[in-house]
């Protein structure tokens, strides 16, 4: 439902949007969005990348809030992928202290809005000030009921399915007499696929050779870094690219998608309006008829 009028949330709205066809039940729970674009939007304006990324800061704000507002329970935002340590080292290096200055700069007026941050990704890795600035934030607002705000960082989706498959292993064998995690520890997405004594690893004849537990989805979903929230219901991806770059492929299998030109430092509360009204438009079926 939505926290404020809604004349409030939208108060200029721009000819050709009705922000009246917006049904506070159709609200989707849990939004996703891949923010592409800052560094197209800097080169346009001749500006550096980074001046791009500072720009797409205040879309974030103002996505936040706007999210919020209109009654959405989970936003995750993709800010870091574990592939974009390969772009030039003053751009990541200059990444890092953004996220640093502007989770320590946000942390206290999320958590007057009673927003609750959390990060997924293998966060081990980030530098040590950017590190302490997302666990600051998420010991600030970790009890805060409100809207929970997820900041991808360092996160792959693929790595992410990977460390599931590990805690689980590591689970079963812990609790299994006689055997040691270390007989299957240490899978990567490399090593995902080989053969058990000439079986493929991953049919029926290999577990049963192998004597493994078998695993469920619900068994991968639970050690996912997402376990305790629903999957998204939409995703958004910004500046027209139509893939999903290794971002929640596990949890977007029934997702809608909306992808828009828009580059991300443009996408405003409109911007996301429009995505809203796409969404609850959609006939969503499960695989049903």
């Amino acid at each position: 439902m939505f926290h404020k009028p809604i004349d409030e949330i939208f108060p200029t709205v721009p000819a050709g949007l009705d922000v009246s066809l917006l049904n506070e039940e159709r609200v989707p729970a849990h939004v996703a969005v891949i923010m592409d674009g800052n560094g197209r939007w800097a080169k346009a304006r001749g500006k550096n990348r980074l001046s791009g990324h500072k720009a797409g800061i205040e879309a974030v704000r103002e996505l936040i809030r706007c999210a919020s507002d209109v009654g959405v329970r989970y936003l995750t935002i993709y800010s870091f992928s574990s592939e974009n340590w390969r772009r030039p080292q003053d751009e990541v290096t200059g990444l890092m202290d953004l996220f640093a200055r502007t989770m320590l700069a946000e942390a206290r007026g999320l958590h007057k809005e009673h927003v609750r941050v959390m990060t997924i990704g293998r966060t081990e890795a980030l530098p040590p000030k950017t590190r302490a600035a997302f666990e600051e934030a998420w010991e600030l607002t970790r009890d805060n009921t409100g809207m929970t705000l997820v900041v991808a960082v360092n996160y792959g989706a693929r790595t992410e399915i990977v460390d599931a498959y590990n805690a689980l292993m590591v689970e079963r064998f812990s609790a299994t007499p006689g055997k040691s995690h270390t007989d299957l520890s240490g899978i990567t997405e490399e090593t995902a696929g080989l053969t058990v004594d000439g079986f493929d690893a991953s049919s029926t004849e290999a577990i049963e050779h192998a004597k493994l537990p078998r695993i469920t989805e619900e068994d991968i979903s639970r050690h996912l870094y997402t376990a305790d929230m629903p999957d998204p219901d939409l995703l958004i991806r910004t500046s027209g690219e139509m893939r999903v770059s290794n971002f929640l492929l596990w949890q977007i299998a029934y997702a809608e998608f909306y992808v828009t030109d828009t580059l991300w430092p443009d996408f405003d509360r409109y911007e996301f309006l429009r995505a809203l009204l796409s969404y609850q438009v959609r006939e969503r079926r499960w695989g049903g008829v």
